[in-house]
């Protein structure tokens, strides 16, 4: 789907020369000027509108809020990233509108709403049988691999999460929100930032600690996802039902207990297949592992995922450092707020029990 119009008051020529610029009256009259009953929800980014183009298709559209958390530079950044990614797995943007005092990103609509939407909730969690979830779990490895190796640009996400993976009519995942993606030159492996931003439950430690991140960093926010889809628990919010636990301490403890399958959500009962759960937690505890080093890629990952005869290595201990004192909690740029994303953090050792 392309959309045919250019803006008359395009304010930034340099954002990306490819993508379609969508005039602001068009937007305005989609959404009813912005009225609430179009509203879908709001993040750090702003609030997210739904609207339709006029051959009817439905759009999701993003308005950058002027108290928003993120600014004019994630805003451009995920316009020149995701303009240029074409994969199964990732929400398409299908344009976007810098006019008067309004910057606005056009993406595909995703009907059924965030994997957090479903993942986290007792009643709509029913719905996702282990079929689904596995379908989800692979969606996701192929989508982050393109990202990391076979897309035009080496991309690492670095804000992976429940509430960034948005399901299609079909429940099919696609990776979204692209406003702290840093793309990687050739023979470039890792890099090191003082702004730490992303999701408290999902960083992973050396990225947490020391600003570094990687590929790697994206493979263990992928860990912690396969993690939560199979036990139907936030990372995020573990600690807090068991105290002096994360759901990775948890994951593991059981591990080594030969007791993983105590980690299947409940609402799965028997209806999966007990090798191929074990699999996917041993996947999972391996992309998790503290050293970056020792956590597979993910064309290593998709690999153990579709076999299942290939011999998996046993993982290391898990990351056991969270970050717990936020200073300021905000959300990230999606429709959903249910994890927070944060700057400043501090970092306390967990030790399993």
């Amino acid at each position: 789907m392309s959309i045919n119009y250019t803006s008359q008051h395009q304010e930034d020529d340099s954002l990306n020369a490819d993508l379609p610029t969508v005039p602001l009256i068009w937007i305005q009259q989609s959404t009813n000027n912005f009225s609430d009953s179009c509203k879908l929800g709001e993040g750090g980014f702003g609030p997210v509108y739904k609207g339709s183009l006029p051959d009817g298709t439905e759009v999701a559209i993003k308005r950058l809020s002027q108290a928003s958390s993120q600014g004019i530079d994630e805003f451009k950044n995920e316009v020149i990233f995701i303009a240029k990614l074409q994969h199964r797995n990732l929400v398409r943007l299908l344009g976007c509108c810098v006019e008067k005092n309004e910057k606005l990103l056009v993406y595909e609509y995703m009907s059924n709403s965030s994997l957090a939407f479903h993942l986290f909730d007792e009643e709509k969690r029913k719905q996702l049988d282990w079929k689904l979830r596995l379908n989800i779990i692979n969606g996701l490895a192929k989508g982050l691999l393109y990202l990391h190796e076979d897309s035009r640009l080496r991309i690492i996400h670095r804000d992976l999460k429940a509430s960034n993976v948005l399901l299609d009519n079909d429940m099919n995942p696609k990776i979204s929100d692209f406003g702290m993606a840093r793309a990687f030159e050739n023979g470039q492996n890792q890099e090191n930032t003082t702004r730490v931003m992303g999701t408290y439950g999902y960083m992973a430690p050396e990225y947490a600690m020391e600003g570094l991140y990687s590929v790697k960093s994206d493979v263990f926010s992928f860990g912690v996802l396969l993690l939560e889809i199979i036990s139907g628990k936030k990372n995020n919010g573990f600690y807090f039902s068991e105290p002096g636990q994360s759901l990775l301490v948890y994951s593991w403890r059981l591990w080594c207990e030969g007791e993983c399958l105590k980690l299947v959500d409940p609402i799965l009962e028997n209806t999966y297949t007990r090798n191929e759960v074990k699999r996917c937690i041993q996947i999972g505890l391996l992309c998790v592992q503290e050293d970056a080093v020792d956590r597979p890629t993910m064309s290593t990952v998709v690999v153990m995922l579709a076999s299942d005869t290939m011999t998996l290595p046993n993982p290391n201990h898990p990351a056991f450092c969270v970050g717990r004192k936020i200073r300021e909690q905000e959300p990230t740029s999606n429709a959903s707020n249910e994890d927070p994303s944060i700057n400043n953090i501090t970092i306390s050792s967990i030790l399993p029990r």
